[in-house]
Parts: C-alpha cells; structure tokens; sequence
C-alpha cells in the first residue's frame, strides 16, 4: 500500500500553504486541509462501497471488511445520502439534466425518478459533454427510448405522478441515488472539483443491473468505452482552451 504524508510531511504542508507564522493562521488552513481530507476520504470510501453494492455484495459482507456493524454501515453510506448533500458540487448542466429527468419520468408517468430518466435527460443538454459522448458513438435519443420502453414501460395516468415530481426532493430510486452520488467519487478519480454530465455517464455503471447500464450496455457502450470516450473527451476540450 501507498504510505500517505506522515505527520510533520502535513504539518509542513500546511504551515507553507497558511503563509504566514501566525498562529491563527496556521489554525484555519489546518482546518479547511483536514476538511479536505475528510471529504475526500469519505468520498473515496463510498466509491467502493458502491461498488461493492453494485457487484451484489451485501451489508452484512461490507460491514464485516469496514469492520462496523451492519446498521452503521448502512447508516453511513445509504441512509444518510440526500441530494443537497451532492448537488453542490454538481455543474449548472448537470443540474438542468437533473430537472429534465423529472419531465422524462413525467412523460412515462411514473411518480420516481430513475436511472433510465437520468439516461434521457442528458439529450436535453446537447452540448454537453456526455451527450457529446453519446451521439459520437452512434447512439441517438431514439434508440435509447426504444431500448428503455420494455424494461420500464410508460404507465397510466395517475394524480401520484405529479404529487410525486413536484416535491423539492424528488423520490429518486436506489440506483438512481447511487449513481448521482456516485458521480462525486467519479469526479474525484478524475481529479476533479466538479461534478459533469461526464460524471454523471461513467457513474451509470456503478451498477450494471440498473436500467441505464443495460441500455447503454446493449447499443454498444460499456464501460471501458465509455471511460475511453470520456478521457478523450476531455482531453479535447483541454487542448481547446
């Protein structure tokens, strides 16, 4: 394993980034750096906590490796997940995909938002870059609606829909959660301070059951390309600034 920075290796980090030998100083960029850590600490551990979920391990076999209980575990990393919690970080594109989801789980009417209407609301922001992504490969928004209709089929008319939709927190499903969640800890493998549609589309696979994962799976774009896409992607728009 990587040893991380000891403790005077991060105590004199810290006295070079406050600049100054003023104590006090020194005592806020101490916190906002452990702040930091802790953040990112706790993101990077959720990513394989996910992971873990999304390969079909259970809490009872990721709270035995955590070495905490069942129900801290589960406190921790899926109870305590809300949207404002991640939303923050999210970029005002993705914050409009996250709106259009909720008109595409209108359109099928279903009181919930899922991963396939995440899916379909990345085509609502054609700029973007995971829509970039998606188009170059060949998969048009028509064909992602027609491999999403039979495994999540449109429903009847019903009042709960609305009621539903219109709540400031939109009933989202586990792995629609888990994959706005998820998004975090994509940006942060990318070494990122925000959160993308790019985030968004890589965090699809966190879970290959979900209905996402399979449709983009099944028009030809798995994982491996899809992070190759994305990488090159961004490498794309680097060279352009």
């Amino acid at each position: 394993m990587t040893p991380g920075p000891n403790l005077q290796q991060l105590i004199d980090t810290i006295r070079e980034d406050a600049g100054s030998d003023d104590v006090l100083d020194q005592l806020g960029a101490a916190a906002g750096t452990i702040n930091e850590l802790t953040s990112t600490s706790d993101a990077a551990l959720g990513y394989f906590v996910d992971r873990a979920r999304g390969a079909g391990k259970s809490w009872v076999e990721i709270s035995a490796v955590l070495g905490v209980s069942k129900q801290a575990a589960h406190k921790r990393f899926a109870d305590s997940w809300t949207a404002e919690a991640v939303l923050g970080h999210y970029t005002p594109r993705t914050k409009a995909v996250l709106d259009a989801a909720k008109d595409v789980a209108r359109g099928l009417n279903h009181p919930f938002v899922g991963t396939e209407h995440l899916l379909l609301a990345l085509y609502s922001q054609p700029e973007a870059l995971a829509t970039r992504v998606l188009v170059a490969r060949g998969i048009a928004e028509e064909a992602v609606a027609e491999a999403v209709a039979p495994l999540s089929p449109a429903k009847g008319p019903s009042k709960d829909v609305e009621a539903a939709l219109s709540a400031e927190n939109p009933p989202y499903t586990r792995k629609a959660a888990h994959v706005l969640q998820g998004a975090v800890a994509e940006a942060l493998v990318l070494g990122h301070n925000y959160v993308g549609t790019e985030h968004l589309l890589l965090a699809f696979y966190r879970d290959s059951a979900s209905v996402a994962t399979e449709v983009l799976t099944g028009l030809g774009l798995d994982e491996t390309a899809a992070w190759a896409d994305v990488r090159a992607a961004l490498e794309e728009v680097t060279k352009a600034k």
